[in-house]
C-alpha cells in the first residue's frame, strides 16, 4: 500500500507540474467562491486553514475573508523532528505577511514563537485541509507524514469530536478510488471546480 501511494503521489505531481498557472487560477477562483458561499464555512467561527503551495488552491483570499468577517483563524505549524502538527492562531493579513517559510517554501509561525493553540482554547469548527489526492466520497492522499491524519485524532481526543473538514482540489487531483487504512481521515467534503 505504502508504494502505491508513493505511486499516485508522483503521479498527480507530475500532472500538477505541466499545468500553467492561468490553469490554476481559473480553477482557483470557482473553487474559492465555493468556500465563501458554503454553509458550514459561513456558520464556523474558529477556522483552520492551510497556506498553499503554488500547486494548491490559493487560501490566501480566504484568509482575507475570514479576517473581514472576524473570524478566528488558526494554522498549520509542523515540527518535522518529532513530526507533529498543532494549529496555531494567526492574527491578521499582516502577521501572515510578515511569516517567514519553511524548507518546504510554507509560511508558518517559528516554533518557538509564543502563540495561541487551537487545542488548548475550545477547539476548532472547521478545518480546510490541502491533500495530494481525492476521491469524491471524502478518501484523501496527503503527502505522507500523517499529520492531518493525527491532528484529528488529537482533536476528536481532546475537544470530543471532530470538526467539519473541507478539503479543497484542482480537478487533476480527483480520482476515481484511493487505498485508505482505518488511521487516514475521511474529509467531509471536496470542493473543487466541476466541469
Amino acid at each position: 500500500m505504502t508504494m502505491a501511494k508513493a505511486q499516485m503521489r508522483k503521479h498527480i505531481a507530475s500532472i500538477l507540474q505541466s499545468l500553467s498557472t492561468e490553469a490554476i487560477a481559473i480553477q482557483n477562483g470557482a473553487v474559492v467562491q465555493k468556500v465563501l458561499t458554503h454553509p458550514r464555512y459561513q456558520q464556523s467561527t474558529r477556522v483552520s486553514i492551510y497556506l498553499n503551495t503554488p500547486k494548491e488552491i490559493s487560501t490566501e483570499p480566504i484568509l482575507e475573508d475570514l479576517f473581514r468577517n472576524g473570524k478566528t483563524v488558526f494554522i498549520p505549524r509542523f515540527e518535522s523532528k518529532r513530526s507533529v502538527m498543532e494549529m496555531v492562531r494567526l492574527a491578521s493579513m499582516d502577521d501572515y505577511r510578515s511569516l517567514p517559510s519553511t524548507t518546504w517554501n510554507i509560511k508558518q509561525p517559528k516554533l518557538d514563537e509564543e502563540r495561541e493553540d487551537a487545542l488548548n482554547t475550545g477547539g476548532l469548527d472547521l478545518i480546510i485541509v490541502p491533500g495530494v489526492a481525492f476521491t469524491k466520497d471524502g478518501k484523501r492522499l496527503g503527502h505522507g507524514k500523517g499529520y492531518y491524519d493525527s491532528f484529528f485524532a488529537q482533536h476528536k481526543q481532546s475537544c470530543g469530536y471532530y470538526p467539519f473538514s473541507i478539503a479543497l482540489a484542482l480537478r487533476e487531483q480527483m480520482v476515481d478510488d484511493l487505498m485508505v487504512t482505518e488511521r487516514d481521515h475521511v474529509v467531509d467534503e471536496i470542493l473543487y471546480q466541476n466541469l
